[in-house]
């Protein structure tokens, strides 16, 4: 079988992953609006093409606090690599790497920081970080990751719970015993309350922006913040210095009946006045959508799910597969509307529909 385009990739894991795993995956929270709202704002949102432009040599590269990427993806942080692939984490760092795109390793991987280290120490890493109760374990979880060479650290900001899925309920979801929160090994000998999930009973619920004052007095690293939905929370992040701001409601598993990031961007974008670099999360799945992030002023979008399905398929090579395609459809996709470089994308670009 081809594989075309995304929708390939995902009807490939669907197929041939385990339904628990699959479920997990693919899983909203209650009834899924959000998650199924990410994808279907897009097409709510046109494009206003130019005629004419020379786009006979395109630059697509951007620039993700002064790092160059080959295109404005990057891999989302998500938990569990290994459900989709033995090698897990270490061959989503790869792939990253070997497309020279950042990857957010999660606080949940199957892989620890110094195998994903040295699966590839030349890429663009970042490390996105759960506060815990335990602020021992946290604290020395951003240590290693800048001792690593990790350059950035994301801080996850809307789940002080879990959000409600319910087929992981129905399946009774678990890791299977081979597989490992390998970060966390050994740290949370007193959570006990779920055999699953004990780490997550080990969130710290009372987290505010005053812990922002706390990570940075850790570490050097720049402080991204990943959760933000309003233009309220955006200034707020401007306040406390942080130097990036992922739009996201985490693929639409926590609160559902939020907003879809691509609709949450525009009032971020604006409230924060180009102090901070705005990053998106959510629904794509399209060269097209990411085109159109772009033109609503995301610097740079992150892809979850489909790098998922990516392993699934062919392990780093299927991760690759799914990269190559976005960024072919990108570069299409901008030189039929016009653009020859990123730097041609703005808001003029694209308009809402009336529907």
């Amino acid at each position: 079988m081809a594989m075309v385009c995304l929708s390939d990739f995902e009807a490939y894991a669907k197929k041939h992953l385990p339904k628990i795993a699959w479920d997990f995956f693919a899983a909203g929270a209650d009834d899924c609006s959000t998650r199924d709202e990410n994808i279907l704002a897009y097409k709510r949102i046109h494009f206003r093409p130019r005629m004419l432009r020379d786009v006979s040599v395109m630059d697509i590269r951007t620039k993700l606090l002064g790092t160059e990427i080959s295109f404005p993806v990057g891999i989302a942080p998500t938990g569990f690599h290994q459900l989709a692939w033995p090698d897990g984490e270490k061959s989503t760092a790869r792939a990253a790497t070997a497309m020279n795109t950042c990857y957010i390793a999660s606080t949940y991987s199957t892989c620890t920081l110094e195998e994903i280290a040295a699966a590839a120490p030349s890429g663009i890493r970042w490390f996105q970080l759960y506060i815990h109760r335990n602020r021992a374990v946290s604290k020395q979880l951003v240590q290693r990751a800048e001792a690593l060479g990790f350059q950035g650290l994301v801080l996850t900001a809307d789940l002080p719970y879990t959000g409600k899925r319910r087929d992981d309920i129905r399946n009774g979801f678990r890791l299977p015993p081979h597989m490992k929160l390998k970060n966390l090994e050994g740290a949370f000998e007193v959570c006990k309350m779920s055999p699953s999930f004990h780490s997550l009973w080990c969130l710290d619920p009372s987290v505010t922006w005053n812990d922002i004052y706390w990570l940075r007095s850790l570490t050097h690293l720049p402080i991204i913040i990943k959760g933000i939905l309003t233009k309220e929370d955006a200034e707020l992040a401007v306040r406390h210095g942080v130097q990036g701001i992922i739009v996201s409601n985490h693929g639409g598993r926590q609160l559902d009946g939020g907003p879809a990031t691509i609709d949450a961007l525009v009032e971020v974008v604006e409230a924060v006045q180009g102090k901070i670099e705005v990053y998106l999360d959510g629904g794509i799945r399209k060269g097209s959508d990411i085109l159109k992030a772009l033109a609503l002023g995301a610097k740079c979008v992150f892809i979850g799910r489909p790098a998922l399905w990516g392993l699934a398929y062919k392990g780093e090579e299927g991760l690759q597969d799914v990269l190559r395609i976005l960024q072919d459809e990108f570069r299409l996709s901008m030189a039929l509307a016009g653009c020859a470089r990123v730097s041609h994308i703005d808001r003029h670009l694209v308009h809402f529909s009336k529907l």
